[in-house]
């Protein structure tokens, strides 16, 4: 019996690692805070680390090198008051691409506006259907955010569950008042308007199918059958452009193109010119900002 429960104490580390989606780094750039205990500063990385990586958003196992990579950076820009910060929050998530060692960046989104309270020794607890804080609140809404992106790259609406939960986060967290979860015209690069993209509106769940198409079907598939991959690469492309037609400058096509279009412009200098021509005809229409880079695919 003594060695029966040895072995399973041995073992509860691995059992518990099977239930951790997440392995976020934290980094918390306080340069412009002015204060004069930046200890504090390593409490609220160990916190919000724990926070993310340490429990469990889902039901499924994952092995620990199964864990979706992330960084979560963090820019302090005020301490108006003890204990009360000002910031703007960087969230990036990478998904490795079959057969490869590459990893590729599926989330990149610089959310401008995050105003919230850390006490030492505070602990952080979430309910889906209260507001807690506007700590517990945001990072558990970026947790379902990557996890829904993750899964969406590996099936057709495969996410749909966790974007579900961090629309709830956004429902709960309006009663707050606190920017980034209300209704405002003037800001669509905030979390409101993030999840109703990708969750609410119906205009860009052609997004969402593009995941999985330039994912799944197109990165996985590029060793193996390229000619497959680029085809599907150019659908995805023209899914997003799709919904940028219906509704231009939407915050989830632009959140897609900021993670995607260093990589698109790499991955296409190989593909057939008709493949090339169009794409950039597309990526031209959507993202414009980026038209130098995208003309130089035709010209390889």
């Amino acid at each position: 019996m003594k060695k029966l429960c040895l072995t399973l104490f041995l073992l509860l580390p691995t059992l518990l690692a099977f239930s951790q989606e997440l392995n976020f780094t934290v980094i918390i750039n306080s340069d412009r805070a002015r204060i004069q205990n930046t200890d504090i500063f390593e409490q609220m990385k160990t916190a919000f680390e724990q926070f993310l990586n340490g429990r469990s958003w889902t039901s499924d196992e994952f092995r620990p090198e199964e864990r979706i990579k992330g960084n979560l950076l963090i820019t302090i820009n005020d301490v108006p008051q003890v204990g009360v910060y000002s910031a703007t929050v960087q969230v990036q998530t990478v998904r490795p691409v079959y057969g490869t060692g590459y990893e590729s960046l599926v989330f990149n989104f610089a959310d401008r506006n995050w105003n919230f309270e850390f006490i030492e020794s505070q602990p952080l607890e979430f309910n889906r259907f209260t507001f807690l804080n506007n700590i517990s609140s945001l990072l558990a809404f970026y947790a379902n955010i990557t996890l829904g992106l993750d899964y969406d790259t590996f099936e057709d609406n495969g996410g749909q569950q966790f974007f579900a939960v961090a629309n709830d986060i956004v429902n709960n967290a309006q009663q707050s008042g606190r920017a980034g979860w209300v209704q405002n015209a003037g800001d669509r690069r905030s979390r409101y308007w993030l999840i109703n993209d990708i969750y609410t509106s119906s205009v860009y769940s052609s997004i969402r199918e593009a995941y999985y198409l330039y994912h799944r079907q197109g990165l996985d598939l590029l060793q193996v059958e390229p000619d497959k991959a680029y085809e599907n690469i150019l659908e995805s492309i023209r899914l997003v452009a799709e919904a940028n037609k219906t509704q231009p400058n939407g915050i989830f096509t632009i959140s897609f193109m900021d993670a995607k279009s260093d990589e698109i412009s790499q991955i296409l200098k190989n593909a057939p010119l008709e493949i090339r021509t169009e794409a950039v005809e597309l990526l031209l229409e959507v993202d414009p900002n980026n038209a130098r880079k995208y003309n130089e695919l035709l010209k390889s």
